[in-house]
């Protein structure tokens, strides 16, 4: 579908010419339905502003209208969403229990800096959130040899964690690498196949969303030279065999199977760079996909409820 570049306050997206630009009166937000960021500030600021978006569940063909709202408050920047995304979802997916709205408010520190070590990501926390309302939460709570593999794993010091984004890790996620938690939350696990241009861009990728420690996330694509290309991760494969647990090669079914190497490619340890002066995470194809830890102090708001 031919594309067209419409800018509503601070903040650039691509539409799809054939989708209208203004939402359903009762929502009064911008329509963002199936829209592709391009803005490049790393201020949260910028991106203030109400948006809508008409999607749809395509396996239960129901529809759904998302909802989304930037704001800044103080030394801080809000996004409140109902968690529903902002282009159709699970036309792939074996999500066990169907999306539920939900009512999440995320705090962004709007000067972020860089904490005297890296802060582990943990289960208790989520990890970020897209500017689409959406949030990324990595970590899976299934590791080998506890109970069914897909829950209830909540030693983050327990061997074996599965990857969700890994091929055989059997997640459900659909073809936004996204699922729905057992409270019907739409989550991320990495990349969203949305946000931005994933395939011929004319420009390095935009920040898709930041980072509970403040930091912007940026797209797969960077500036090298006179060129764009992937990012690429520090992260490599073990080599051999697993010593024990589920036996068998390194694949990066688990989080367990890769080994970070300093200048082994363009990111640090957390899978950020700095790119035009500016810090920020970066997708990419590889582990650990976003982000591997926080350069920053996440924030508060990012704790997850308990239920």
């Amino acid at each position: 579908m031919p594309q067209t570049q419409t800018r509503f306050a601070r903040l650039a997206w691509f539409v799809p010419a054939a989708l209208s630009l203004s939402a359903p009166a009762a929502f009064a937000h911008q329509d963002i339905t199936d829209a592709l960021l391009t803005e490049r500030s790393a201020n949260c600021a910028d991106y203030a502003e109400t948006y809508s978006a008409q999607v749809r569940d395509v396996q239960a063909a129901k529809p759904f209208v998302a909802s989304v709202a930037i704001s800044v408050v103080g030394e801080h920047c809000e996004i409140a969403s109902n968690a529903v995304p902002n282009h159709d979802f699970n036309a792939t997916g074996r999500f066990v229990t169907p999306l539920t709205e939900q009512d999440q408010t995320y705090r962004i520190p709007a000067r972020p800096s860089a904490a005297p070590s890296p802060t582990a990501l943990s289960l208790r926390s989520d990890n970020a959130v897209f500017l689409n309302g959406v949030k990324l939460d990595l970590m899976a709570a299934g590791c080998f040899g506890v109970r069914d593999g897909k829950i209830g794993c909540n030693d983050m010091s327990a061997p074996y964690r599965y990857d969700p984004m890994a091929p055989g890790a059997g997640f459900g996620a659909d073809e936004h690498n996204a699922h729905n938690q057992p409270d019907g939350t739409y989550h991320y696990h990495g990349n969203p196949m949305a946000l931005f241009a994933q395939d011929n861009p004319t420009a390095p990728s935009p920040v898709i969303g930041f980072a509970a420690d403040g930091f912007p996330i940026f797209g797969s694509y960077i500036a090298d030279g006179g060129r764009l290309r992937k990012a690429t991760t520090s992260y490599r494969l073990k080599s051999g065999t697993r010593p024990g647990g589920p036996g068998g090669s390194y694949d990066g079914t688990f989080v367990d199977d890769w080994v970070y190497v300093e200048g082994l490619g363009d990111l640090d340890r957390c899978n950020g760079m700095v790119q035009d002066g500016v810090y920020g995470y970066v997708v990419t194809e590889d582990y650990p996909h976003v982000m591997a830890c926080f350069t920053g102090t996440p924030d508060a708001s990012f704790q997850k409820r308990r239920p």
